[in-house]
């Protein structure tokens, strides 16, 4: 069978982008299966492409082909790269930070260049295009790729992992009756916030499900957000509209409202200078 094509971006579906993609995968091979991971990624967030390959990629049978194309520095000197994961996936990518979690967690085994002298769209009038390596690059490598044209060194020349651009990734600390991090990333459908503190971590230092907790949420240092919240293992355990800590599918520490918008109600975001602290005593 051949590997599916999975793409996410931030070109939305308000124009021809990703239909053009499409196009052009077909075009190389009809028989290729294309799916969507999401085209609505913040724009030009390079840290939350990097963020959404490492939340569904691992669910993915071995071999996919996943596209991802958050790019503002296309048409630039940044690598345009293919990388194959240690777990048997393949991104397609702007080098530019998007892989930043899949190195961090799932592991690269090898990337690779994208030779543009080979793995271009031609024919098409689009050759001074500068703009559109969705298209004109990546789509079309990765097809070539999963159709079987080219094989995983027929991508380009091949250059040391450890080159790979990457963002910082900031480490929680937990110690005993007390777990402080930052909020990594949202749930933008549901308003739910997502810390870098893993659930273990957080049971070992004394958490456990159906305490209260006293939770302090501070933007740039200033204090925006102090209460007493429960941790529950999901959100019915929660009053409707009541803040609440729960485990989320990653295995992290995250808050929500039930059946409401944490971010809404509360005025919280992410980033890094989102920091979050939960003591089992104030």
């Amino acid at each position: 069978m051949k590997p599916i094509l999975v793409f996410q971006t931030d070109f939305t579906y308000k124009e021809g982008a990703v239909s053009s993609m499409y196009g052009v995968v077909k075009s190389v091979d009809r028989e290729l299966e294309i799916m969507d991971g999401t085209h609505e990624l913040p724009q030009y967030d390079t840290w939350s492409a990097s963020y959404r390959l490492y939340q569904s990629l691992p669910f993915w049978p071995e071999g996919t082909i996943y596209v991802s194309v958050v790019d503002p520095g296309v048409g630039t000197s940044r690598r345009a790269c293919v990388a194959k994961t240690k777990d048997g996936h393949y991104v397609v990518s702007p080098d530019n930070g998007s892989l930043t979690h899949v190195k961090r967690y799932i592991g690269i085994e090898a990337v690779r260049e994208i030779d543009e002298s080979v793995n271009r769209l031609r024919g098409k009038g689009t050759e001074e295009v500068a703009i559109f390596h969705g298209r004109d690059l990546f789509g079309y490598t990765a097809a070539r790729l999963a159709s079987g044209i080219i094989d995983f060194e027929g991508v380009g020349p091949e250059y040391p992992v450890d080159e790979i651009v990457e963002h910082e990734i900031l480490e929680p600390v937990v110690e005993p009756g007390r777990a402080a991090g930052v909020f990594e990333i949202n749930d933008p459908n549901f308003g739910n916030l997502w810390t870098n503190i893993p659930l273990k971590e957080f049971q070992k230092a004394g958490f456990s499900y159906g305490d209260y907790v006293y939770v302090t949420i501070k933007h740039e240092g200033e204090t925006v957000f102090e209460k007493k919240v429960l941790f529950h293992q999901s959100f019915g355990f929660a009053q409707k509209g009541d803040p609440m800590i729960y485990n989320n599918e990653l295995m992290k520490v995250a808050m929500a409202v039930s059946q409401g918008s944490l971010c809404e109600k509360f005025n919280l975001s992410y980033g890094p200078d989102w920091t979050v602290e939960f003591t089992l005593d104030k």
